[in-house]
C-alpha cells in the first residue's frame, strides 16, 4: 500500500509549519495536533550532535500512541525572498536496511526450504516461494490475487489454515500449530509445523499475514516408529505362548504401520524338534496370526492355522534365507508374482489386493534362528514402505522372535518350568548363627503348576537376620517374575536395614508403581502380600509386620504352638494404609514357623480346623527341624494341594554375655585409647589376639568419629559370632560416608581404613540415632 512521502516543515523558530498526510501515516500525529508547536516535543530523545551538524540520520520520535519510532530523517534547509533562513524541509522514513540486503531478502524467501506464503487481510495470496508452489503443484502466478480456500480441497484441516489466517487478521497476533494434512501435489498427509504473524506498515496499521510451513513428517514417523518400539518392549511377550505372542505382534503392526499384517511360521516352531535349515526351494509356512485395518481380513489368502507354500523367488522365501528385510512395490516383477500367487489361492480377495501398492517381508530371528516370515501390505496407507520403515521392522521383528523363540522353549521343555520357580527361591540359605533353618516349597498339583510364593533368610548387620515369606496371587510366569522383583526388592530394602513396618511401606510403594507400569490395571488385583520379620541373638527380640500375610506360629521350649498376636496389614499395591510392627521376647529354642496362605486355605477345608492342626503338627516330636517340616506339610496338606505352599521353620539362638561385650563411651577424645586397649583386652579374654590390631584399629577410627561427629550417648559393641562385630552407635542420625582425603589433609581416612581393613561395614538407623559396624572374619581355629 503506497502513500504519499512523510514531509514536515519547520519554520525559523523551530515549530512545525507543515504536515503531510505521509507523516500522519508514520507518526499518527494529525496534521492541527502538532502544527505550531514547536518540533521538539515531537521527539523521544535527544538528537546527537553529528546528526544535526549532517542534517541527516536516525532520530527517534514519539508515536501519537505513546511507542517510540526511529526514523531516518534528511533536512533541507530553506530560505526566504531576500536569502534570509526561513526554516528546513524534513523528509522521513522507517530505518531502512542498506539497500544491498534489499535482493538478498527476496532471495532468502524464495530459496527457502520451507513453504513461505504472503496473504492480504481478505487471505488472497500476495506472494508464495518456491517450496510452498511445489507443495501447491501450481507455479506462483496461478496463487497470486486468489482467495485460499479456492485452491485446496475443502477437507477439516485446510478449513483450519483459513481459520488461522482468519484470527492473525483480525487480532494482530502471531499464531503456531501443528497440523497433520495433505496438499494438492503431495503423495499423502504430512505433519506440518506452522506459523503466521502479522505484517504491518511502518504506522503500525495491519497490511498483511505472512505464513511459513515445515514438512516435519520424517520426525513425526520417526518418533511413531519409537512409540511403536516402546510399545512392543511392553506389548509383546507378555505370555509364553506361541500364538498370543504372534497376535500381539499383529496388534502392534495394525492398523498404524500396515493395512494388512501376517504372521507365518515354519513347522518345527510349533513342534518338538530341533530347528531345520531354511530349504533352498519351496518354503513351508504355518499362519498363526493375521490382522487387516479391514473387518473380516479381507486380504487374508490363507486361515489361521492352515500351511501355506511360498516360491523361492516370493520376498518372504527370500526374507527367510537372506535374513533381513525384503521391500516390494507396485509395478515390480517380484511383486505382481506375489500378488498373482496370492490371487490364484484366493481369488475373492483380488478387490482387497488390487489396492495394495507396497509391502515389506521380515525375517523373524532370534539367538541366530529363523522361526518365520512377518509380511506387511499398505493399501489406505498412503506412503510406500521405505528403508527407514526397513530398519524399523527388523528392529521389531528381531523383538518379537525372541518373544516367540522364548514361548517356542516354554512350550518345548515345560518340563523344566519348576525348575525356573526354583531358581527364584534362595538356592542355599546363607551361613548365620542367629536361628537354625529349615524350609519347603511344594508347587500345586493344578495344571497353572508355577506360582509366585517365595521366602528368604537375610543376614544382617549386628548378628540379625531377617527372615522374610511372600505370596503374589495367581500362577504362571507372570507370578514367578513379580515375585523375582519383589524378592529382590526385599533384600535392597533389608540391605538398609530398615524396621519391618518401613521396609513394608517402601515395598508397598514399589507394587502400586509395578502394577501402575506393567499393566495399567487395579493395583489392588496384583495381590501380593508379605510378611517381614527380624531377630535379634542379642536381645532375642523378634520384631515383624506384615502385609496381609498370615500370623506365623511360635512354639515355645516345652509349650504349645500359638499365634502371633498382630495386624494383618493391607496387601501389598493397596498404598495410602500404615503397617504395624509387632515385637515379642523368644527364649532360646524357641520354633516359629513362617509359611504362605496355600499351607491351610482351600476351597473345600475349614480354615480354624487347618489352623488347629498345624498347632498340633509343630508341637509333634521331631528329630530335626528339616524332620518337623516334612510332618508338618504330611499333617496339614491334602494329596492334591490347589496352592503353592512355603514353609519356613526356624529355631532361635541366643548370644550370651559371654560373646558380647559393651562400653558406654564419654564424648572425650582423650577417652579413645583407653577403649581401644579395653577392645584388645577383651579380644585377649575371647583368645583372637590375632585379631586385636585391626579390631584396635577400627575401634579407635569409629569412636573417634562418633565423637567427632556424632552425638552422645555413645556406646562401642563387640559381639563375637560367626565373624567378629564392632559397633559404635550415638544419637546422631547423620549418616557417615566415604571420601577420599587429598595428600595434606589431617583427617578423612578413617572410614576408607575400615571398609580396607575389614570384610564390610556398613551403617543403620535406629530408633535412637545410627550405629556404625564393621565386621572381619574370625582367624581359623
Amino acid at each position: 500500500m503506497k502513500h504519499g512521502a512523510a514531509v514536515a516543515v519547520i519554520d525559523a523558530l523551530g515549530r512545525v509549519a507543515g504536515w503531510s498526510e505521509g507523516a500522519r501515516l508514520l507518526t499518527g500525529h494529525q496534521a492541527r495536533d502538532v502544527v505550531g508547536r514547536p518540533a521538539t516535543e515531537l521527539l523521544a530523545g535527544d538528537v546527537p550532535d553529528d546528526i544535526l551538524a549532517a542534517r541527516a540520520g536516525v532520530v527517534a520520535l514519539r508515536h501519537r500512541d505513546g511507542h517510540r519510532i526511529d526514523l531516518a530523517l534528511t533536512a533541507c534547509p530553506v530560505t526566504g525572498a531576500g536569502g534570509e533562513p526561513a526554516g528546513f524541509v524534513v523528509t522521513a522514513g522507517p530505518s531502512a536496511v542498506p539497500p544491498s540486503a534489499a535482493p538478498l531478502a527476496a532471495e532468502a524467501f524464495e530459496q527457502a526450504s520451507m513453504s513461505m506464503s504472503v496473504f492480504d487481510l481478505q487471505q488472497r495470496y500476495l506472494r508464495s516461494n518456491d517450496a510452498a508452489c511445489k507443495v501447491m503443484g501450481v507455479p506462483e502466478e496461478a496463487l497470486t490475487g486468489r482467495f485460499f480456500a479456492d485452491t485446496v480441497a475443502d477437507a477439516e484441516y485446510n478449513r483450519g489454515f483459513l481459520r488461522h489466517l482468519q484470527e492473525v487478521a483480525e487480532t494482530g497476533r502471531p499464531v503456531r500449530y501443528e497440523s497433520f494434512a495433505g496438499a494438492p501435489a503431495l503423495n499423502g498427509e504430512h505433519l506440518w509445523s506452522i506459523e503466521m504473524w502479522p505484517l504491518r506498515a511502518g504506522s503500525g496499521e495491519l497490511t498483511g499475514v505472512a505464513m511459513a510451513a515445515f514438512d516435519n513428517s520424517e520426525q513425526y514417523w520417526a518418533r511413531r516408529r519409537l512409540v511403536l518400539l516402546n510399545e512392543a518392549a511392553t506389548g509383546i511377550g507378555t505370555t509364553l505362548d506361541v500364538v498370543r505372542t504372534a497376535e500381539e505382534l499383529i496388534d502392534i503392526l495394525v492398523p498404524r504401520y500396515a493395512d494388512f499384517a501376517s504372521i507365518d511360521l515354519l513347522d518345527w516352531v510349533l513342534g518338538a524338534e530341533e530347528p531345520p535349515t531354511i530349504p533352498g526351494g519351496d518354503v513351508v509356512l504355518h499362519r498363526v496370526a493375521h490382522g487387516s485395518s479391514r473387518e473380516g481380513n479381507p486380504g487374508a489368502a490363507v486361515r489361521i492355522g492352515e500351511t501355506d507354500v511360498y516360491p523361492p523367488n516370493s520376498p518372504p522365501a527370500r526374507a527367510l534365507r537372506e535374513g533381513r528385510s525384503m521391500l516390494s512395490q507396485a509395478g515390480e516383477p517380484e511383486f505382481i508374482e506375489w500378488l498373482e500367487e496370492r490371487n490364484a489361492r484366493s481369488p475373492k480377495a483380488r478387490p482387497y489386493r488390487d489396492a495394495v501398492h507396497s509391502m515389506i517381508a521380515v525375517p523373524l530371528r532370534a539367538r541366530g534362528t529363523t522361526l518365520g516370515v512377518a509380511v506387511c501390505v499398505r493399501t489406505a496407507h498412503p506412503d510406500d514402505y521405505g528403508p527407514d520403515d526397513a530398519v524399523f521392522a527388523e528392529e521389531l521383528g528381531s523383538r518379537a522372535a525372541v518373544c516367540i523363540d522364548n514361548a517356542r522353549r516354554f512350550d518345548r521343555e515345560r518340563s523344566t518350568a519348576l525348575a525356573l520357580q526354583h531358581s527364584l527361591l534362595p538356592r542355599g540359605l546363607p551361613g548365620q548363627a542367629a536361628v537354625e533353618v529349615a524350609h519347603r516349597y511344594l508347587p500345586s498339583g493344578s495344571l497353572a503348576g508355577i506360582g509366585g510364593d517365595w521366602f528368604d533368610v537375610i543376614p544382617l548387620s549386628g548378628g540379625r537376620v531377617a527372615l522374610v515369606v511372600g505370596d503374589v496371587v495367581g500362577h504362571g510366569i507372570q507370578s514367578s517374575a513379580t515375585m523375582g522383583r519383589l524378592r529382590t526388592a526385599v533384600r535392597t530394602l533389608a540391605d538398609v536395614d530398615l524396621p519391618p513396618d518401613e521396609l513394608l511401606t517402601h515395598l508397598d510403594d514399589l507394587v502400586v508403581h509395578l502394577a501402575a507400569e506393567d499393566s495399567g490395571e487395579e493395583v489392588a488385583e496384583l495381590g501380593a502380600t508379605c510378611l517381614y520379620a527380624v531377630y535379634d541373638p542379642v536381645s532375642r527380640r523378634l520384631s515383624l509386620a506384615a502385609a496381609g500375610h498370615p500370623a506365623p506360629a511360635v512354639v515355645l521350649p516345652g509349650g504349645a504352638a500359638e499365634s502371633v498376636p498382630m495386624s494383618a496389614g493391607p496387601p501389598l499395591g493397596v498404598g495410602g494404609l500404615p503397617f504395624e510392627a509387632t515385637e515379642l521376647e523368644l527364649p532360646e529354642g524357641s520354633v516359629v514357623a513362617f509359611y504362605t496362605d496355600g499351607l491351610l486355605e482351600d476351597r473345600d477345608r475349614d480354615l480354624d480346623g487347618a489352623t488347629e492342626e498345624l498347632r498340633r503338627a509343630l508341637t509333634a516330636p521331631a528329630d530335626s527341624l528339616d524332620a518337623l517340616c516334612d510332618s508338618v506339610l504330611k499333617a496339614v496338606l491334602p494329596d492334591q494341594p490347589g496352592d503353592d505352599v512355603a514353609l519356613l521353620l526356624v529355631r532361635t539362638r541366643a548370644l550370651g554375655a559371654d560373646r558380647v561385650a559393651t562400653w558406654d563411651v564419654p564424648p572425650d577424645p582423650a577417652e579413645v585409647a583407653a577403649f581401644r586397649q579395653a577392645a584388645g583386652d577383651q579380644l585377649t579374654a575371647w583368645g583372637l589376639d590375632e585379631a586385636a590390631f585391626i579390631t584396635e584399629l577400627v575401634v579407635s577410627e569409629l569412636v573417634t568419629n562418633a565423637i567427632r561427629y556424632g552425638e552422645p550417648p555413645i556406646q562401642l559393641r563387640l559381639i563375637r559370632d560367626r565373624a567378629l562385630i564392632c559397633e559404635v552407635s550415638d544419637a546422631s542420625s547423620t549418616s557417615p560416608h566415604l571420601r577420599r582425603a587429598n595428600a595434606y589433609d589431617e583427617g578423612g581416612r578413617g572410614l576408607l581404613l575400615v571398609a580396607q581393613l575389614t570384610q564390610r561395614w556398613g551403617s543403620r538407623q535406629t530408633g535412637r540415632g545410627k550405629t556404625i559396624w564393621a565386621e572381619q572374619a574370625l582367624p581359623e581355629a
